[in-house]
């Protein structure tokens, strides 16, 4: 340990010439710690709320998704399903289609997307445990059925225990028609169950079997995209480099992030900006420190004096007022971060703060992050790393010798 950190640690724990020293730097620390408490507990609420909504959307959306790079569809033949699922730590491949189409439910009408999905499809995902009313029935004895969003059910007003009504789905046709010919190709599905995974895709989908889509279409063994599920033990980064691969620039490996980029990109700004704010707010609590520094370094003028006069340079002088502070800012860390478990505890436990209105929480998320420890830490060492500048670039000021008086 070098002198400059033997004597700002004695200088930390030494007695002061008035009790006003230590008000001033018992404030400093306790404004620091609460500092690093509220940039922890920031990031930890929007850990919180981003684990919610990832574990919304992983209800529905893939570990992998395989989409064309150009175009919507593309023929998923015998062969190229061979191929996706040659590839190591691939467990399941579902070929899923999708289209814009207009629902008709007695006297209601929307738009909507009409998603078909084959039967590998709840195992690739776990849209049959959202399943609120009714059942997870797309397909019965060549009947179709449909599962439809919380969204979509309710501004169809659809009731799916009465199995006398029917859901009506239209799709203009391909292919150029004659001037009195249908335009649009309609089925009839009965509404079998109501999912609810999040409000984005509540308003949007309705689910059917495949093939049902195919017909509405006039699609053969055309897709959307293929959705994959991956082995537990299985690194979605390997596996999603070797379907790069594999299957060459015609297609495009979306993993979960990817999938609904724009969104959690959207999230990781707010994060990291709320995360800033917070940060300028402790630059304004560093006064307290350099203050209390300021403090520290009037009082020990003679001590410096005699450290210079015994040889000690300007570096090693504004060295010991730099880990004087560092410490500070340590010791506010340490409490800091007490502080922040406690509340982090008390929110899990009690769920101190609610959120108001009908939610499906009664309380903010939080989750709690190893990974965000260092980098609050480092950032409240920054701040008073710079509020411990001034005051030692004063105490660099002192003369070797002071005059008494």
């Amino acid at each position: 340990m070098s002198l400059a950190w033997r004597i700002a640690r004695r200088y930390l724990f030494a007695r002061h010439s008035t009790n006003a020293i230590h008000i001033i730097t018992g404030i400093a620390v306790f404004g620091i710690a609460v500092g690093a408490a509220a940039l922890l507990l920031i990031l930890s609420v929007f850990n919180g709320f981003e684990d919610l909504i990832t574990g919304m959307y992983n209800r529905f959306n893939p570990d992998l998704k395989i989409i064309p790079a150009q175009g919507k569809t593309f023929a998923a033949d015998s062969v190229l399903l061979a191929r996706v699922q040659s590839v190591p730590g691939v467990l399941y491949v579902s070929s899923t289609l999708e289209e814009v189409a207009f629902f008709e439910y007695k006297n209601n009408q929307d738009f909507g997307t009409l998603k078909g999905v084959d039967s590998n499809y709840v195992r690739v995902t776990q849209v049959d445990s959202t399943i609120q009313e009714g059942t997870y029935l797309l397909e019965k004895n060549g009947s179709g059925f449909a599962v439809l969003g919380l969204g979509m059910r309710n501004k169809l007003n659809v009731n799916v225990d009465d199995v006398f009504s029917l859901l009506a789905v239209y799709m203009p046709k391909r292919q150029e028609t004659a001037l009195l010919e249908q335009q649009f190709r309609k089925r009839l599905m009965a509404p079998a169950g109501t999912f609810v995974i999040q409000q984005e895709f509540d308003n949007k989908y309705v689910l059917t079997s495949l093939q049902m889509v195919r017909e509405l279409l006039g699609y053969a063994d055309e897709v959307s995209a293929l959705e994959l599920r991956l082995a537990p033990t299985a690194s979605v980064t390997i596996v999603q480099r070797a379907l790069e691969q594999t299957l060459g620039e015609a297609f495009v490996v979306k993993n979960r992030f990817e999938q609904e980029e724009t969104f959690m990109h959207l999230m990781q700004v707010e994060k990291w900006l709320s995360f800033a704010i917070v940060s300028l707010m402790m630059l304004m609590v560093s006064f307290n420190l350099i203050g209390a520094l300021w403090m520290i370094v009037l009082e020990k003028q003679p001590d410096i004096a005699i450290l210079k006069c015994m040889g000690a340079t300007n570096r090693t002088v504004r060295n010991i007022f730099l880990h004087e502070g560092l410490l500070l800012c340590g010791l506010g860390i340490g409490l800091g971060f007490v502080l922040a478990v406690l509340i982090y505890a008390a929110q899990k436990i009690f769920g101190l703060v609610s959120i108001p209105g009908n939610m499906v929480i009664e309380s903010y998320p939080i989750s709690m992050r190893l990974g965000d420890l260092p980098v609050v830490a480092l950032t409240v060492l920054i701040i008073g790393l710079l509020a411990s500048l001034p005051p030692a670039m004063r105490a660099v000021r002192v003369p070797a010798l002071i005059r008494e008086e």
